[in-house]
């Protein structure tokens, strides 16, 4: 059975003054041993966000890194330099590629740093309103997928520890919002693509979550899709209360998942 995981994306939130405190206030609001629980605060809050955790069966993810192993790149992180600080890290987010202009294939060099250094990604993908009103959607996910994994051998590591979230991007802060059925359908592209790309019936095992404004009003929608296995929670992952509504409601789809498998 696919985990049921839930990844907070802290985005440019919190510091190192407070994220530890938050961190642990949603760490004890959560405690759901059925549920994969992955906390992504900004990079100097991870050292902090992971003290306040220990022993309390979270993980930490970061929220890039870059694509190359070492060199003169101001500002940056590398992959290796994530080791001890995070399990996880996020790739190819929607602001990542509008702001930044990531393209696919340099977040598929971004995947292959995380698979090298032992970071489990979250490969994320998803379409604009245009890509969509046009009829567009499934292709450009499906684009999404090739150019990001193209080159990673299948029988790799990569097979094993890959994430995908599915983040309509006109989903993201807008007001407008997608439904179960639309997540699902595109989980099942998602798996196909998988497929395409000889997979075989490894695409049963990779979880896809969703992504795009996730709150715990909407949460239950999105699970009660077999096709969904969680969420990649935004806004709401910086409040506990919310945190705890979500991760409370994936335990149960967890559970009810193991109890029809048995």
């Amino acid at each position: 059975m696919r985990p049921i995981i839930i990844a907070a994306n802290w985005k440019m939130h919190t510091t190192p003054a407070d994220a530890g405190a938050l961190a642990a206030l949603i760490a004890a609001r959560t405690d759901d041993p059925d549920v994969v629980r992955v906390l992504c605060p900004p990079f100097v809050c991870l050292a902090a966000v992971r003290d306040a955790v220990a022993g309390r069966s979270v993980e930490i993810g970061a929220q890039n890194i870059h694509h190359e192993r070492t060199g003169a790149y101001t500002g940056e992180v590398a992959a290796q330099m994530l080791v001890g600080l995070a399990d996880w890290v996020i790739v190819g987010h929607s602001e990542r590629r509008r702001d930044f202009g990531e393209t696919d294939a340099l977040i598929g060099e971004k995947l292959a740093r995380a698979m090298e250094s032992g970071l489990r990604p979250i490969l994320c993908v998803g379409e604009q309103l245009v890509d969509r009103e046009s009829g567009q959607a499934s292709e450009v996910v499906r684009a999404q997928i090739h150019g990001a994994l193209a080159g990673h051998e299948v029988s790799g590591p990569i097979v094993d520890r890959l994430v995908v979230a599915y983040e309509p991007v006109w989903a993201i802060g807008t007001g407008r919002t997608a439904r179960g059925a639309d997540a699902s359908a595109m989980a099942d592209t998602i798996r196909a693509t998988l497929a395409e790309l000889g997979w075989g019936a490894a695409v049963a095992n990779c979880p896809i979550l969703y992504g795009g404004s996730v709150t715990s009003a909407t949460i239950g929608e999105f699970l009660a899709e077999p096709a969904i296995d969680g969420a990649l929670v935004g806004g709401a992952s910086l409040k506990p209360d919310e945190m705890a509504a979500i991760v409370a409601r994936a335990g149960v789809t967890a559970r009810a998942r193991r109890n029809a498998g048995a």
